[in-house]
Order: structure tokens, then sequence, then C-alpha cells
């Protein structure tokens, strides 16, 4: 009876479901999201601006140097040590002095590479039969790349949930952290309880140990008897606000806002101190809320909601979060992954327009858009990450030879999930086999020695969902007016 209930569930999903329907998500969603969070490209030149629309995505394709472009199948990429790889066209107009000028209806730009089996593959619509016709194993998952005719996996890489608050018990005090993620932007955003009841804050590019009240001060809150309603009435949050007020040392806003600026920006002159000031406050502290001025006075209230449960954690109210229940968690697959990479890579393609604009205007040359582009300077980026699995951020291992030793052993390889966290360092708690794993993550198929635990895999019958939009979930809970 169970084997015939695996047999049935495995008729209709395969064992790389996640990763091919996060990669066709990439393909559906992430890369016009990419492009419409730019919008507009502004030139050097007077006059002269570049308005981004629809991107379009062919098949696989290898330009021949007799014969031009043609149609290429996975093996035969392996065979030649080719890319298999798409191109993308992107719909560019010229704007000159306001007025737009479509002459092309989309720009080649560069190439990504292509999963086998996804959507954009060949393999996905082609029978048992002409599998084997073509080459092909017609029991391989896919779910992997071809770069340079090796094939290369994206492994998953699990990662603490971000935007969500979190916390814990440390050795200076109470900390409750958030890692504020806004469109491929993280910041990690701490408020400090110490062991006397002071608040202290941290945000990217900033000094640690901010007075809570100076930072609250500067978003808005000027006067102490707002800070203290909009604390919660507790006798032990009060408390603590008092005890603040007392040692804070700003009286207004004016105080608090030319100590801040002092302190994030030493030895420059007024006018410097304030921009950089409201700059790290505007796109650094808590971006996932606003990036606007507008959003100050309800990152104000999201600071204070920090400050209230760690005070609650610290009178054991209630209990401190566990980084490792798999709730706290969340995994990356390569379609987070590809688009990570394609926003990085994007941005040097608009850098080097930008550039070829200027060039171009200053030989007095014709600006056209097609002649601008260079097709290398993103399609090179991506293919050198995934050749070598050197990705943003300085992490390395994201890419990897796809384990071809057994069938069971590629399999296992699709399925691997690694954990960020150093090989070097003993994180005991990191490495022990938690509760919320069941069903998960496999509780035996880990490697022995310094990545022991670190490396994992993902039990059979796993599941990853993809993910849906934070808008839509907001506003459903707008609907049914959930507070908290």
């Amino acid at each position: 009876m169970v084997e015939g209930l695996t047999e049935a569930y495995f008729r209709v999903n395969t064992l790389v479901n996640q990763q091919l329907l996060s990669y066709n998500k990439f393909l559906d969603v992430g890369i016009q999201q990419v492009v419409d969070r730019i919008g507009k490209i502004s030139t050097n030149v007077e006059g002269f601006e570049l308005k981004l629309g629809k991107v379009r995505i062919e098949q696989p394709r290898y330009y021949e140097v007799k014969g031009g472009y043609r149609q290429i199948l996975p093996n035969e990429a392996r065979l030649r040590n080719l890319s298999y790889s798409a191109p993308i066209f992107l719909e560019i107009i010229p704007v000159f002095n306001g007025v737009e000028r479509p002459v092309y209806s989309d720009v080649f730009i560069g190439e990504l590479p292509v999963m086998l089996k996804s959507k954009l593959c060949y393999l996905s619509t082609l029978r048992r039969d002409e599998l084997v016709e073509n080459g092909e194993d017609p029991d391989d998952p896919g779910g992997y790349f071809i770069i340079n005719g090796s094939e290369r996996v994206l492994t998953s890489i699990e990662d603490l949930v971000p935007n969500k608050l979190m916390v814990t018990n440390e050795r200076n005090g109470v900390v409750s952290k958030i890692f504020s993620t806004h469109f491929g932007f993280r910041a990690r955003c701490v408020v400090e309880r110490n062991h006397d009841g002071i608040y202290t804050a941290e945000f990217p590019s900033t000094p640690a140990g901010i007075p809570l009240l100076q930072l609250l001060r500067v978003l808005g809150m000027e006067k102490n008897e707002d800070m203290l309603n909009s604390f919660t009435q507790e006798k032990h949050i009060r408390n603590d606000v008092l005890l603040n007020i007392e040692a804070e040392q700003s009286a207004n806003r004016e105080e608090a806002v030319d100590m801040l600026s002092r302190r994030l920006s030493p030895g420059q002159p007024p006018e410097f101190r304030l921009n950089r000031m409201e700059n790290l406050l505007d796109n650094y502290l808590l971006p996932h809320i606003g990036v606007t001025k507008a959003a100050r006075i309800d990152k104000a209230k999201y600071l204070i909601r920090m400050g209230e449960r760690g005070t609650r954690v610290a009178y054991k109210e209630i209990a401190p979060d566990d980084k490792d229940h798999y709730a706290n968690k969340r995994v990356k697959l390569a379609g987070d992954m590809m688009e990570e990479l394609f926003r990085y890579a994007f941005q040097f393609l608009i850098k080097d327009l930008v550039y070829q604009a200027s060039r171009a205007d200053a030989r007095g040359r014709r600006l056209q858009v097609h002649t601008l582009i260079r097709q290398d300077v993103m399609g090179d980026r991506i293919k050198y990450a995934m050749a070598t699995g050197n990705w943003i951020a300085g992490q390395t291992g994201v890419s990897q030879l796809l384990d071809r030793v057994s069938y069971l052993s590629t399999i296992s390889h699709l399925r691997r999930v690694i954990s960020p966290l150093s090989k070097k360092h003993p994180h005991f708690k990191a490495r022990d086999l938690h509760g919320t794993h069941i069903g998960k993550l496999c509780p035996n198929e880990t490697p022995e020695g310094p990545s022991c635990s670190l490396v994992k895999n993902l039990a059979v019958m796993a599941e990853v969902s993809i993910g849906v939009e934070e808008e839509e979930i907001e506003r459903i809970l707008k609907a049914y007016d959930v507070k908290e």
C-alpha cells in the first residue's frame, strides 16, 4: 500500500520539483521585477534617458561562426563544452528631452543559463523516446545547468527568515534583531536591552550603542509623554522607559539630531552630517517598512515593539525565540539565487550603458540604443559566478559540479541544503538535530567532519514552497483587521 502511494506521488512530482518551480517563477516574475524596480536610466548626457519595458526570453540557442544562430540541445552543449543558455531581450525606449522615440521594440542584452527540464528547456516538452533519440537519459530529473560543458547545480541555502523579529538572550543582555529585506538589500537592525534596562539600537553603517530614545526623537517622537504613551503601559516596560528617559542626554529633537549626526559623521560639516543621517535613517533603518520620510514614524513604532519584546524576555514573561526552529528558517532555492545574481549583473549593465552613452556623446556619435549595449557585460558576470561558485556578497560554493558517481548521489546533490555558518566554529546548537526537522530534512544523510550537520539533505517527500508576494498577504491581513 505504502509503495503504491509513493509511486503515485512521484508520478506527479519529481525529486527536483522545487528547483524547477523556483526557476520558472524567476523567469515569469523575478526578471521583470528587477527591471521594473529600475524603470528609467538617467544618463550623463543632457536631455537623454532610457525607459525600460518588458523582458522577453527565447529558447536556448548558439551562434555558429558559419551559419549564425541555431537551436542547441543539452547533450550537444556537454559534448562541445558550450553553455546551455538563452538570449534575453529587453524593451529599451530612448527619451530625448521628455519625448519618447521608440526605434527597436527590444534589444539583445545578454544570455541567461537555462535549467534543464525548466519551461525554457527543449527537454521539458519531449517524450521518453524523443529524449533517448536526442542522447538524453529519460530518467534524468534535470534541475541543473550546463556551463562550458560542465553540469553545475545551485545548492539551496538555508538562512534566518527575513522581516521577522527575533529576540534572544545574549551575554550582554537581551537582543531583539530583524533582518530587514527590501528588494534584495538586507539590513540587520538591532535593539539591545542591557542588564540594567538601558536600550540601545544599531543598524548598518552606524556605530553600536546609539541610545534608542535619541533615535526615536530624531524619527519624530519629540516629547517624553509621546514616548511613554507609545510604549505599552506594563509595569516592567514603563520602568525601563522612565530609566532610559532619565539616562538620555538630549532633551529635544534639535539636540537629538545634532548628537546623532555628530556620532554618525564625526568631524564633518553640518550639512553633510544631516544629509548622511537622513539617508541612513530612510534607507538603512528597517527598509522593509519603507524608504521614504513618511515611513519614519512607523519605524519608530516598530523600534518600540522591539524594545518591549526585549523587556518581556528579560523578565521571563515570554520565552526567547529559537533560531534553530525551522519556522524561523527559509530555504533559498535556485530561482532566488538566480534573481540575486541577475540583479547584481544587471546593475553592471546599467553602469556600462551610462558610460557608453557619455563616450558616444563626447565623440559626437548618434545615440542609438542597440550600439550602446554591450551584450557581454551582463552575460559574462552571470557565467563567471555559475562556473566558479563565487556568488555575490562573498558567498562561495553556491554553484557546484554535479555529482555523477551514481544516480542516487545525483538526486542527493540536487536536494542538498547548505548552511551559511562557518565550518571552523563549533556551532553545537546549529548542528543538533531539531524536532522541527522531522519530515523536512533527512536525520541521517550528512557528511562527517567539519561540515557535519551544516550540509543537510531534504527528506525524500519534502516539498519547498516557492513563496507568494508579501503585498497579497498584507492585503488579506488588513481585510481581516489583524493588528499584530
